[in-house]
């Protein structure tokens, strides 16, 4: 079967991994970063309130707060979002991809790597998109990558995929001893 949602781990799913990947989205500011932007936020906002308050237009100041909040709140959501996540393990027996969305909601999907298509335009655009095509599937994978990082991410793929379907060393012959 191309794809499946089975969740089990077979002995062939935990073979050693040919690639192994763990893909997040990319957030520039650190968590030390976001407070020292709400600081310097809530220092300005602060300091023209006052000269707003102390020159007669004191009913800005609550618009000021709502400005701060309104940001506050965005850079939430996008740290929530940011804990969104895909692994990508590659045996000789089948490719595995876990998507797990900013809720820790996931699903794993499965395909035989034999018969296993990644699409990707080359060379990358911005709106480019990373598929995985197998028996009339596709899946979309890294979509919160940029148009580089899917491109390394296809090539190392193929490269690993390549490897899978290499057939294994021939046994040796001869009498076997006793």
């Amino acid at each position: 079967m191309a794809m499946s949602d089975a969740a089990s781990s077979s002995p062939e799913t935990t073979a050693a991994p040919l690639l192994d990947v763990v893909v997040y989205p990319h957030r520039s500011l650190r968590p030390t970063g976001f407070l020292v932007l709400m600081g310097v936020l809530c220092a300005c906002s602060f300091a023209v309130g006052l000269v707003l308050f102390l020159s007669g237009a004191w009913p800005v100041i609550g618009f000021l707060g709502v400005d701060v909040l309104v940001v506050y709140i965005a850079f939430r959501m996008n740290y929530r979002a940011a804990r969104a996540y895909e692994t990508v393990r590659l045996t000789p027996a089948a490719l595995e991809i876990t998507q797990v969305d900013a809720r820790g909601r996931g699903r794993r999907l499965t395909f035989q790597p034999y018969w296993l298509a990644v699409d990707i335009d080359d060379p990358p655009r911005r709106d480019s998109r990373l598929t995985l095509r197998s028996h009339g599937r596709r899946l979309e994978i890294g979509r919160f990558l940029t148009p580089q990082e899917k491109l390394e991410l296809a090539q190392a793929l193929r490269r690993a995929l390549d490897e899978a379907r290499r057939p294994a060393a021939a046994a040796p012959t001869g009498p076997v001893p006793a």
